[in-house]
């Protein structure tokens, strides 16, 4: 994010193209602050997420991705995958042998190559979308025997060396994401490889379990393969206690030379306008934008971790002696065009011209009695501030407070302070 102008998981919103092309920051289910982190990514090509993950389908597109992960199935059965060496059933390794562009793949050819690369077992529930579309995937239901269970490859491409490359296979922060394993290797190739065993939803108030395989090659072609232990990766039963396919069988998978040829047939998508004067808008240092959060803090609290992305995102836990209790900033410029999603009628206009709104209201992540306070600025050039807190040290874990350590008037005040657009 993920968006993501709110709070983003740096896992969450694997939600399509924007967040495929974005790590939007804060992650919020608010339909504005959403709007927002979309904007950006639309313009700043980050990836959270973050990304990069919290939605389940749409992993690959952001950030945390360049491709999207949607849910695809094949019917019949497969034989065992072999990490590249796998023969594709359509027509892209054929055509990239006599040809600079191979020839696009259709929805009926990915979903017949994720199956030949699945082990013996059943298949049904297929759909994907073809090369040409920009989104390629595929989706199947596999079935070895021990329960059905959905699995996802989603093909994109991301910058090489990007910002958005590297958050695309950086594990999350287990403040924001749980999760019960995450490896990020680099292999023989150059390519990166994180391997995440996690749940679908952040708070387990499903135990629906999400693994997934994140690859991106050193030419920036990204492949997603992500499985559930249920036949949809949300409201859908649970029916087996882990997902089909182990990390050994995903890796293999994600390492099948016949989707970077696929990838290769994706249209090239135009490149982005500049945001404004020509320029793409500044962002400020993560690093520095923890740093100034804690110079900013009220006295009296203990800042128990902290953490952060890349740029214009951090977090602090601080304990005022009545229990853990998270703090997270995002620092954005240029959001201007966003400004009438993010400040209705209710919100304040100060003499300089600054908008500053203040919401309370439960935590996005589904924590038990978990509330979350924020204030959100924007400065009349479109330098944005928002902060929130919790009554939990953790967004998606139970409220250990009843309130949190600051107030709406601490938090606005650190908010508006003049330190903030020094960074931008």
């Amino acid at each position: 994010m993920p968006a993501d102008p709110t709070p983003q998981d740096p896992f969450e919103n694997r939600l399509g193209a924007a967040l495929r092309e974005t790590g939007d920051t804060f992650d919020t289910d608010r339909p504005a602050l959403i709007a927002a982190g979309q904007a950006r990514g639309r313009r700043m090509r980050l990836r959270r997420r973050a990304a990069v993950f919290g939605g389940a389908a749409s992993l690959v597109a952001v950030g945390v991705s360049a491709a999207l992960v949607l849910p695809g199935n094949g019917n019949g059965t497969g034989t065992a995958a072999g990490g590249g060496g796998a023969q594709s059933v359509g027509r892209a390794g054929t055509a990239s042998a006599t040809t600079s562009t191979p020839a696009p793949e259709t929805a009926e050819e990915l979903i017949a190559t994720l199956k030949s690369l699945l082990p013996e077992g059943k298949v049904t529930g297929e759909r994907g979308d073809g090369t040409a579309g920009g989104s390629p995937y595929a989706h199947v239901v596999f079935d070895d025997g021990e329960g059905p269970g959905a699995v996802s490859v989603g093909l994109g491409r991301v910058e090489p060396g990007s910002e958005s490359a590297r958050q695309v296979t950086e594990c999350p922060d287990k403040a924001f994401v749980a999760h019960d394993a995450c490896s990020t290797t680099r292999l023989a190739d150059g390519s990166l490889l994180m391997l995440f065993q996690g749940y679908e939803y952040p708070d387990r108030r499903v135990d629906t379990k999400r693994w997934q395989a994140e690859l991106v090659t050193a030419e920036g072609q990204h492949i997603s393969v992500s499985e559930w232990n249920a036949e949809a990766e949300k409201d859908a039963p649970i029916t087996r206690e882990e997902p089909p396919l182990s990390p050994e069988e995903l890796t293999k998978i994600a390492e099948a030379s016949v989707w970077r040829a696929a990838i290769d047939a994706i249209p090239e998508n135009p490149k982005g306008k500049p945001f404004a004067g020509g320029e793409v808008a500044p962002a400020a240092d993560g690093t520095t934008v923890v740093k100034t959060l804690k110079k900013l803090l009220p006295k009296g609290l203990k800042v128990v971790s902290d953490g952060g992305q890349e740029t214009e995102y951090g977090y602090v836990v601080v304990d005022d002696g009545k229990g853990q209790s998270m703090v997270q900033i995002n620092v954005q410029a240029g959001m201007s065009d966003v400004a009438d999603q993010l400040f209705g009628a209710d919100s304040e206009t100060l003499e300089d011209g600054t908008k500053v709104a203040v919401r309370q209201g439960p935590g996005e992540k589904g924590g038990e009695g978990v509330v979350m306070w924020t204030v959100d600025t924007m400065r009349p050039d479109g330098r944005r501030v928002v902060i929130s807190a919790f009554n939990s040290g953790a967004q998606h874990t139970a409220a250990t407070r009843e309130t949190p350590a600051l107030t709406t008037g601490q938090l606005r005040e650190i908010a508006l302070d003049p330190q903030w657009p020094t960074l931008l």
